[in-house]
């Protein structure tokens, strides 16, 4: 089962899938993520951090492909060069030719599925909270760019006007801070300015000198030399609940433990003041608590639905590598020929307007709950899975 025609197969396969994975990260990175990180104003030194955090996020949806690619382009040459047609009259099945495409795309299966345990959700995680850990530079990089800040991302609470920046250094800076109505109640003009994050306060230091303060009228309020104002910098990671895809396999499993228990809880907390309540007229505490705990219900409920959508999404797309193979070998045989780009665009297509919409559809029923979250995410790979059969049978009679 593993001798020299499948040894020389494998290996064939792998020098296809190596250098096709690289080659289309690489262009997907420099097409989109480089020119989306420098058209936000990030530093090369941010640009690489980004893009090692989001290329663990991408691999579910590049290795799929690129086993499909593969398959394609070695099985078409193996049948263009009759290899297979030798196999054949020598008595042996085309199984055993195609088994180690079976092999790639059960390994690359469980690769991504081991990085889906790990690597993949912290990826993520440590992308989101990127920003705010380095605040300092992400400031600095948006206003060398736009020369302003508009933005909530920070939640600085102010708005940054400024015409150079020089260094650490703001020349000619305008402040602005927004009341809780979205008035601007206080402006600030200085001549120099400089900032400093202290990520380890949450805060933003802002130095100003040479400058003045308006009030909301804005009439010169206050002249001074030198200025010093702390503005708070919230944890955004720590008052958020993290979301699934965010979650390691082994955090999900418990805070799925975790939510089943709280939403029990809240049923027979339910049940019990529907007891209290019955016969009588509820009190405005008993039906305010009991909005309270059907909100409560309902959050819990939902995040559960998420949770099983999560659990069942990582395998099924993990699993799809070996379905994308199952499929492309036959069709590759098939078309025989030196073109095989014609035989992974035949393989793919369908792929692309089947199997990644049927997932998607499905994902947003699971998580509306009218479709179970298994039936929601195997389908496709039930779908793939049954022309496969065809098409092996079809193969072997031929």
């Amino acid at each position: 089962m593993f001798g020299i025609l499948q040894r020389s197969t494998l290996g064939e396969l792998f020098k296809v899938f190596i250098p096709s994975l690289i080659g289309i990260t690489g262009l997907i990175v420099l097409a989109t993520i480089v020119k989306e990180a420098s058209d936000r104003g990030l530093s090369p030194s941010q640009i690489f951090v980004a893009i090692a955090l989001i290329i663990p996020s991408m691999m579910p949806f590049i290795i799929p492909p690129t086993t499909l690619f593969a398959s394609c382009v070695v099985f078409g040459r193996l049948s263009h060069d009759n290899e297979i047609t030798a196999v054949k009259a020598a008595g042996i099945s085309v199984l055993r030719v195609v088994w180690p495409g079976a092999l790639l795309g059960l390994s690359m299966s469980a690769l991504l599925f081991a990085m889906y345990c790990y690597l993949i959700p912290y990826s993520f995680h440590v992308l989101r909270t990127a920003v705010v850990n380095d605040a300092e530079e992400y400031i600095f990089a948006v206003l060398k760019k736009d020369h302003e800040i508009r933005r909530t991302d920070l939640h600085l609470g102010w708005e940054i006007w400024v015409q150079q920046v020089h260094g650490r250094q703001l020349r000619n800076a305008i402040f602005k801070r927004r009341d809780a109505k979205g008035h601007y109640d206080v402006t600030a003009q200085a001549h120099e300015a400089e900032l400093h994050v202290d990520v380890a306060k949450r805060e933003v230091l802002v130095q100003m000198r040479n400058g003045e303060l308006f009030d909301e009228s804005g009439k010169t309020h206050l002249h001074f030399e030198e200025k010093e104002y702390s503005v708070p910098l919230p944890d955004m990671d720590k008052k958020r609940i993290p979301t699934p895809r965010e979650l390691t396999w082994n955090e999900l499993l418990q805070d799925r433990r975790d939510v089943v228990e709280k939403e029990q809880a809240t049923a027979a907390e339910i049940v019990q003041l529907e007891f209290a309540m019955s016969g009588a007229i509820p009190t405005t505490e008993q039906t305010l608590k009991r909005s309270f705990l059907d909100h409560s219900q309902k959050d819990y409920v939902q995040r559960i639905r998420s949770l099983d959508v999560e659990l069942q999404l990582r395998p099924a797309l993990s699993c799809g590598c070996f379905f994308f193979v199952l499929v492309g070998c036959p069709v590759g045989i098939w078309f025989s020929r030196s073109d095989y780009l014609s035989a992974f665009i035949t393989c793919f297509l369908p792929i692309v307007f089947i199997y990644y919409p049927v997932h998607l559809c499905f994902t947003n029923l699971a998580k509306d709950g009218k479709v179970d979250a298994v039936l929601a995410h195997w389908t496709a790979n039930v779908i793939l899975a049954v022309i496969a059969l065809g098409l092996f049978r079809r193969l072997l009679k031929n």
